[in-house]
């Protein structure tokens, strides 16, 4: 008996004594959550990536709940009173992970610009999950930031069970995210009545925030639709498809165009070039992108469009469903073409230089 007594002692400081490290836990179990989900992460239709997040959404979920239960219940000791750290600290794992999942698909998109909503959410997150220490202004702040996971899952989730992309499925995206947090509201008024109301205008400011900026962030070309990504795209001489592949005869890409800077392409006076676009769609997806044409106008200062090429697509692939537009005799001057859904949102911007004459660096490769 004596020898469990020494054992015991030791260890009930060691788990339950975390209150003074709940800070540093919470901002731990965050980075683990990034870090974790950076490495494993791969098509977002994957059933594992599903189930991963699903997981990440109930631990939220469970986590949030139970931290309402001991913190509307100050007077007691106990358990879950001792336990209070670790439950913070699951609830910044769970977010952490949905954070990350969000910022590795966002972040495959070839237009960097369109992710920076998230980066500055997620700048949000970390100083208010430092700077909100009181539990009032916690559990509005934690209540918004589930609000705005759980849009942010529905807006590429829905699509992945439906196979269909667009402005009316982003709107259903967006009813059942209201209508799963009104229901995780009722619970959150079930366990602490008291603590919710005296909370209640500020957590649904803080939903209706959310839902407004998304809204506005879709509709305005901001955010990318996922679940599109763009697996790879190049501007080209010439493309041929031989069986399953396409034979592409382009110029070499200097090391710079990873930057996004342009490339420059030598034309000469009445020959082609090919934009080539293999765009990424989860299983049983099908919908149309749109290859915009645009050159720059320097007289007018802005980007005129010249021509708008339309192609089916299917989803499932791993590297993108395959598809290339052409246009005849470019002028010399800057180009970019935009690669869009057919509402008119960014999926991928490749930009390039075009010059006249002849290249003799130019290279066959195989595009699969």
């Amino acid at each position: 008996m004596s020898g469990c007594n020494e054992i015991a002692v030791p260890m009930r400081p060691l788990f339950f004594g975390l209150g003074k490290y709940e800070r540093h836990l919470s901002a731990a179990a965050m980075v683990i959550g990034f870090a974790f989900d950076n490495y494993c992460f791969g098509r977002v239709d994957h059933p594992a990536t599903q189930i991963a997040l699903f997981i990440y959404l109930v631990v939220a979920i469970v986590s949030i709940l139970l931290v309402h239960f001991i913190e509307s219940r100050t007077n007691q000791e106990g358990l879950f009173q001792k336990a209070h750290p670790l439950l913070v600290a699951a609830t910044q794992f769970a977010f952490g992970g949905l954070w990350s999942a969000f910022l590795v698909f966002y972040g495959r998109s070839a237009v960097v610009s369109a992710s920076w909503p998230f980066l500055i959410l997620l700048a949000v997150i970390l100083v208010g999950n430092e700077s909100f220490r009181k539990y009032r202004a916690r559990l509005v702040f934690t209540c918004t930031l589930f609000f705005f996971a759980l849009f942010s899952y529905t807006i590429f989730v829905v699509p992945v069970f439906t196979g269909t992309i667009g402005r009316a499925v982003f709107l259903i995206s967006g009813f059942l995210a209201i209508a799963i947090f009104c229901l995780f509201l009722l619970a959150l008024s079930l366990i602490g009545a008291d603590r919710v109301r005296s909370a209640w205008h500020e957590i649904a400011m803080g939903a209706v925030g959310v839902f407004a900026a998304i809204n506005l962030f879709y509709f305005s070309n901001i955010l990318p639709p996922l679940p599109l990504a763009l697996a790879n795209a190049g501007v080209f001489h010439s493309i041929t498809r031989v069986g399953a592949d396409y034979q592409a005869l382009g110029e070499p890409r200097p090391w710079y165009s990873a930057t996004g800077t342009a490339p420059t392409v030598h034309v000469g006076r009445g020959e082609p070039i090919y934009l080539y676009s293999a765009v990424f769609a989860p299983i049983q997806l099908r919908t149309s992108i749109v290859h915009v044409w645009r050159q720059y106008d320097g007289v007018h200062g802005g980007w005129r469009t010249v021509s708008v090429v339309r192609f089916p697509i299917a989803g499932g692939r791993d590297g993108g469903y395959r598809g290339y537009s052409i246009k005849s005799d470019p002028a010399p001057g800057r180009w970019r073409v935009d690669i869009e859904t057919t509402d008119g949102l960014l999926i991928g911007r490749i930009p390039f230089v075009v010059q006249r004459g002849l290249t003799s660096t130019a290279l066959m490769q195989i595009l699969r």
